[in-house]
């Protein structure tokens, strides 16, 4: 095969959890531009569908999905639903995540606890359902996004922080099990990255210097800088990486 065509995801199907929007959209985009048939999921209906119009109209392969990643009978029955109706899901991307910031000693237990259902209770849930469908066919991707967060700890981030630090080793885990059969398991680490949801981190002039001061690149990550490594770890090109963490960080982690 020519060096070219080992990023080629033509013929593969691709779920992606949380691509409603943000760095999930962007994500199901680049692989949908590498040739991949797309599934996207979300919890919120209007918003899956809005973004799921968009990218047909943008010449893209593609489904949807609402579950909530952190019900289990609800994934198993939309991963089988979407088999049944698209054919075998090649590619898994763990994206769907939420932060709930507050300061550890006022934290409540049922924030706590929410933040890693979603962040890391789902990934293993819709990891699960995959990897038994995948093990037979002796194949398969699975992406987790991860986060800076999961080698590096912030204020008021403690949920976030040790629900991502948990998604690595999940990672990790899933690449020891599943690495004989076929199944390469890899994690992305995204730095700081112009998004929706850190628009009020970018308006605060204080954090906003912090951003650009600590990362070597000077500046904040545009969301499309995260698609080469997904497209790479979605394709053949990654067929003996296994249970890594690549950061798209500008450089953050290498700085002191």
């Amino acid at each position: 095969m020519h060096a070219t065509g080992l990023f080629d995801l033509t013929g593969k199907t691709a779920l992606i959890t949380g691509s409603a929007r943000g760095l999930g959209r962007v994500l199901a985009c680049g692989l949908g531009e590498a040739g991949a048939a797309l599934v996207l999921n979300d919890v919120d209906e209007e918003a899956l569908e809005k973004t799921a119009a968009e990218l047909r109209a943008d010449g893209l392969a593609t489904r949807t999905s609402r579950f909530d990643v952190t019900n289990e009978n609800e994934v198993e029955a939309s991963v089988a639903a979407i088999e049944q109706e698209a054919g075998p899901i090649d590619v898994l991307v763990n994206n769907a995540g939420i932060n709930l910031r507050e300061a550890l000693p006022e934290l409540d237990t049922e924030t706590w606890r929410q933040v890693l259902e979603v962040n890391l209770t789902g990934p293993m849930c819709v990891s699960r359902a995959l990897a038994r469908r995948m093990i037979p066919r002796r194949r398969g991707k699975i992406i987790n996004i991860c986060s800076l967060l999961s080698e590096a700890a912030r204020p008021t981030c403690a949920p976030y922080a040790v629900s991502k630090a948990g998604l690595k080793m999940l990672t990790r885990s899933l690449a020891v099990e599943l690495g004989p059969h076929n199944i390469q398991v890899n994690g992305i680490g995204p730095g700081y990255f112009v998004t929706e949801m850190t628009q009020a981190l970018r308006d605060d002039p204080e954090f906003d210097r912090w951003v650009l001061q600590r990362t070597p690149a000077e500046r904040w990550g545009e969301p499309r800088e995260l698609v080469g490594c997904a497209v790479f770890l979605a394709s053949e090109a990654s067929s003996f990486v296994n249970g890594q963490l690549i950061y798209v960080d500008g450089g953050w982690l290498a700085a002191l």
